[in-house]
């Protein structure tokens, strides 16, 4: 098998973010997709390990917002390759709270949604989480960044807990 098909997959980017109690935390995802239009209903898939899994595995809630082509590589790597156990990635950034109190991120974004779960999936190391769309908003008419756009023009790499994640083998 020729895992490198799984890269021709069309992606978004994405940070997703939960909520627990009032501590709040978001991480970047690529794997947010529409599944209804009737009910509004997406999906996100977020593995075990990360602290935003244990926020919307509690609080039943998650947001997305839908980054725009030309975000910086730090903007991602802040919420792609840190933990929210060891700082705020929200610090300085430019968030306001949605209807399910969960935090939307605005900065480098150019539309959101927020959602209800309904439904999670267990798949081994991560989790799909369905939810209904409760708000959701365009900010910008800009290009989104598509994860091949941020591989290939940005250089960006993908984190061990990405569902999309492949190890290189070495020759």
């Amino acid at each position: 098998m020729n895992a490198q098909a799984l890269h021709k997959l069309g992606y978004g980017m994405y940070v997703v973010a939960s909520k627990q109690g009032n501590r709040l935390n978001a991480q970047i995802a690529n794997t947010v997709f529409q599944i209804t239009s009737e009910p509004a209903t997406v999906a996100v898939s977020i593995n075990k390990s990360n602290l935003t899994h244990q926020f919307i595995q509690e609080s039943r809630v998650f947001t997305a917002s839908v980054l725009r082509r030309e975000t910086p590589l730090s903007f991602v790597g802040r919420f792609g390759f840190k933990s929210g156990r060891d700082s705020d990635k929200l610090e300085g950034v430019d968030y306001r709270i949605g209807k399910t109190g969960a935090p939307l991120v605005i900065e480098n974004a150019v539309a959101y949604l927020e959602a209800k779960v309904i439904q999670e999936v267990d798949v081994g190391s991560h989790t799909i989480f369905i939810g209904n769309i409760v708000d959701a908003d365009v900010i910008s008419d800009e290009a989104s960044m598509t994860y091949e756009y941020y591989h290939q023009v940005k250089r960006g790499t993908t984190p061990r807990t990405a569902p999309s994640y492949i190890e290189e083998k070495r020759r």
